[in-house]
Formats: C-alpha cells, structure tokens, sequence
C-alpha cells in the first residue's frame, strides 16, 4: 500500500508542494492565520528526516526549552548544509507564499521587501547580519511542550512559515496538538489547535497578519505552540524563511 501511495503523488517533494490546492490554502491563510496541505512527505521520507536528529554533525545548535523557560522538550537548528529534501521543501514554498506575504504588506501598509526569489532574500538577510540557518528539528517525549512564541529571529521577518508532521499522532505519540492564540481588535483572544498528521504541513503567521474591520484592515498578533505531549514521541520539521541574527 505504502508504494501505490508513493506512485500516487508526485516523486519530487517540490512537486508536491506545488501541487496543493493554492487557491484553498491562501483562502484559509486569509481568513483564520493558518492552513493545513495534504500529505506532502511519505512515512518513509518521515522517518529519514527523524532520524537525522541524532546525527549531531547536521546541527548547529540544539537548545534544551526547559532551560530557556520556552517549555519543556528540545529541538536543535540545521547547519546550512541542509538535506536535500529540507532544502527542496523550502525552495517551492517560498513562491508559492510570497503572493500572501505581499498581500499582507500592502493591506497592513507594511514594506515588502521580499523578491521574487528565496535566494535574494536570504543574501539580503546575511548583509543585514542573520547568517545562521533557522531550519529546525524538534523533538519531544512525555510532558514536553512548546510555549505561545513567535519565531522572529531579527528586523529581516518573512511572514509565513511552515511545519511539517514527522510522527503519526494516536500511533507513536498522543497530546502534542499545534496550537494558536490570535489576539483580535477590541477583543478577547482567540485560540485553535491543530492536530498535525504524518507528512503533513501546517502553513502559519510568523508573527502577525491583517485582519478585516469596519475601520479597514487591523494588525492581527499571533503566537503559536505545542500542547503537552501524553506519551510517545513527537517529531516536527520546522520550515523558516528567514535566517537568524
């Protein structure tokens, strides 16, 4: 069954990438601040990515959250060397959300200093001091969570932002959901939570996004985390457009 679902998208995950559906994706990114794609990685592919977290030579830093006060649980930041198939998501992402992050700019009178190329940008990130590499690989057991945080890592922000399920929830871990907190105009926050399935990727804010008013268009803050893991463990591949100061 595993290879009739292989055959059955495309062989190269940048392929598969581009073939979501863009128009649902940016229609829900609109409205709520985040989206779910279908499945964009097989199990196998999974499992690999996973696995590279106790390759340490891949890493440039693995931060322990309980020491940092983030919550409770570790995760460790890919050197740029990334794997080809990190590297691969990444590239056919940016294009495809760089229409939402212009749209965004404009209706919030915002700049938008993103061209048209992911390349581009990051050279630019580097002149202005974020040289390191923001692609992660989280890991979490029992217990672990992830604090409400945005992950802005210097002035040079990209909008949107990407995580990937590595596990299958119910299966290798239960708890763990991706949750979200937007603060709204003149009102009490609201929350959602997600539950990331294997292969697949959660699109969301990075930091802010517009939302429609009477008065116009408002500045809509977001946080993002993960609720507490029951058992089992926990994977997540985290896609950044920006690099870090």
């Amino acid at each position: 069954m595993l290879e009739t679902a292989h055959h059955s998208r495309p062989r190269n995950v940048g392929d598969r990438v581009t073939a979501s559906d863009w128009s649902v994706l940016t229609t829900e990114l609109d409205e709520y601040g985040h989206a779910l794609t279908g499945r964009l990685l097989t199990p196998a592919e999974c499992r690999e990515i996973a696995g590279l977290y106790d390759e340490a030579d891949r890493f440039r830093a693995t931060i322990d959250m309980a020491r940092h006060r983030f919550g409770s649980g570790q995760y460790r930041y890919f050197t740029h060397e990334l794997p080809d198939v990190v590297r691969e998501l990444r590239d056919a992402f940016y294009p495809l959300l760089l229409p939402v992050a212009r749209d965004w700019a404009e209706k919030l009178r915002k700049p938008a200093p993103w061209p048209d190329t992911l390349e581009e940008w990051l050279a630019m990130c580097h002149a202005a001091g974020q040289d390191r590499s923001a692609q992660i690989l989280l890991r979490y057991g029992p217990g672990d969570w992830n604090a409400l945080h945005r992950d802005v890592f210097g002035d040079m922000l990209f909008p949107l932002q990407v995580v990937i399920g590595l596990d299958a929830p119910g299966t290798d871990f239960t708890g763990g959901e991706f949750i979200m907190t937007e603060q709204r105009p003149r009102a009490q926050s609201r929350g959602s939570s997600t539950t990331l399935l294997q292969g697949h990727g959660l699109i969301f804010t990075t930091r802010d996004r517009p939302v429609a008013t009477k008065r116009g268009w408002s500045n809509g803050p977001m946080r993002h985390g993960v609720s507490t893991v029951r058992s089992g463990r926990r994977h997540t591949l985290g896609l950044v457009f920006h690099d870090a100061a």
